[in-house]
């Protein structure tokens, strides 16, 4: 990259360092993407243990389309699009069908096992209240909760409009408070 040592580049600039050649810029990418793409597939209900399977595979297929990349929405919420498709095929091609752990999950050792459980509890409910939400509702909560992204990159994402963004997370959050409490 042609960029000062000092500067923080950009997402735009790491994709324009990449499609000249660059292959770190590939690697700040992932480095800066990955575990953000991973809790975002994580709380829209991917399995487990199919999440870094996905994000390989999301990041694989945006370096491999990334001239289709506009710019027009961020590079995260393009990624996170990328990401939701991956998923959506995911449970096409698994629909009916049950997946069972071959080994029982232990507890860590905590201080405190009895919170530990109750962490654990309170996230397995607001997973299932998020499952409960529609989909449009769950997309567009996740991105504006987790991903942190706005408005305007959400309708970009989702091919929705800002307005309809805002009514969306409203109603998500009227409703996943009446689902935990």
């Amino acid at each position: 990259m042609s960029l000062p040592s000092a500067a923080v580049p950009t997402d735009e600039e790491l994709v324009a360092a990449f499609r000249s050649g660059d292959e770190r810029a590939a690697t700040e990418l992932v480095r800066r993407h990955a575990q953000t793409l991973g809790r975002f597939l994580y709380s829209s209900g991917a399995p487990a243990g199919e999440i870094e399977d996905l994000v390989q595979e999301a990041f694989i297929r945006a370096f491999r389309a990334l001239d289709g990349w506009r710019g027009e929405a961020s590079f995260r919420s393009w990624l996170c699009r990328i990401a939701s498709n991956l998923r959506k095929d995911l449970f096409r091609r698994e629909r009916g069908r049950t997946v069972l752990p071959l080994e029982d999950v232990d507890l860590r050792d905590s201080a405190d096992p009895a919170s530990l459980v109750e962490a654990r509890d309170a996230e397995e409910r607001m997973r299932r209240a998020l499952g409960m939400l529609p989909k449009m509702q769950r997309e567009v909560f996740l991105l504006r909760a987790q991903q942190a992204l706005s408005y305007e990159d959400i309708a970009a994402t989702l091919g929705t409009t800002p307005g309809a963004a805002r009514v969306h997370y409203h109603h998500a959050v009227r409703r996943l408070k009446e689902q935990i409490s």
